[in-house]
């Protein structure tokens, strides 16, 4: 899943779209790295982001839905919003999935919505809101809390009629450094749902705070921490750096291939 933001403050400036052109440049770009499924932002959820009206996410998201689906009809386009009338708007314009940060928190009609509209929703762990969620995030067992998050959701969802979930643990939101490391190293408990998992790493503050190196160096720790989820039962990848994640993808089949 390739990260095109409609949005002129994410945190890696490489995956901004400046216009439309820009825009289908960027997904022809990353369509022929590999890309199966292009996640498109118009709010930053980066921590202490500002804050963007509902009209302005959906002037900077609809022109863009429309245009490339024209151009490329064949990508799954998955519309990264946390509010209910941005995701119903996105997918009669032409999006496919639904990708919440909120998990539903943030709009209480938003599981509403994915009900009606049947596409498959992608929900993310997160505590507070992107401007408050770094503020000082605590848990007693990262993993457990995590856990018990999608249990819930889940629970909520298919007593709704919703049968396409994908589960993303949400690294880098609302966690520290270790909590980010410890709900890693125990992903591989969240294959109990028997769902898609789809992980977020790209270049994001887990590698460069822990380097010690700057967002523009970070592709090697992405590449790393991918491998470890893919490992761990990560199914789906969201980069900035296609290329590179569409090989790692292809040596770790390899590798499960050969194991009996």
């Amino acid at each position: 899943m390739a990260i095109l933001n409609l949005t002129p403050d994410s945190f890696y400036q490489n995956s901004r779209a400046k216009s439309i052109d820009d825009a289908l440049s960027k997904v022809e770009h990353f369509v022929n790295a590999g890309a199966k499924f292009i996640d498109l932002g118009a709010y930053s959820s980066r921590p202490g982001a500002a804050e963007v009206s509902e009209e302005e996410e959906l002037e900077r998201m609809v022109p863009a839905i429309k245009a490339i689906n024209q151009s490329f009809p064949e990508v799954l386009l998955s519309v990264d919003t946390f509010r209910a009338k941005v995701a119903e708007e996105s997918i009669h314009a032409g999006a496919h999935l639904i990708n919440d940060i909120a998990a539903g928190n943030l709009d209480e009609r938003m599981f509403e919505t994915v009900t009606k509209l049947q596409v498959p929703y992608i929900m993310m762990h997160m505590k507070g809101t992107p401007q408050n969620m770094q503020d000082s995030p605590t848990y007693e067992n990262v993993t457990k809390e995590v856990f018990s998050y999608f249990s819930e959701k889940i629970k909520t969802l298919q007593n709704l009629g919703v049968k396409d979930i994908i589960l993303d643990p949400g690294f880098g939101f609302a966690k520290t450094l270790d909590h980010n490391y410890q709900l890693l190293k125990e992903m591989e408990l969240l294959n109990f749902f028997e769902l898609p998992l789809l992980v977020g790493f790209s270049r994001k503050s887990m590698i460069t705070k822990a380097l010690g190196i700057k967002t523009e160096d970070a592709l090697n720790g992405t590449t790393v921490l991918n491998t470890t989820a893919l490992l761990k039962g990560a199914n789906i990848l969201r980069v900035h750096d296609v290329k590179e994640a569409v090989e790692c993808v292809e040596l770790v089949n390899r590798i499960s291939s050969l194991v009996h």
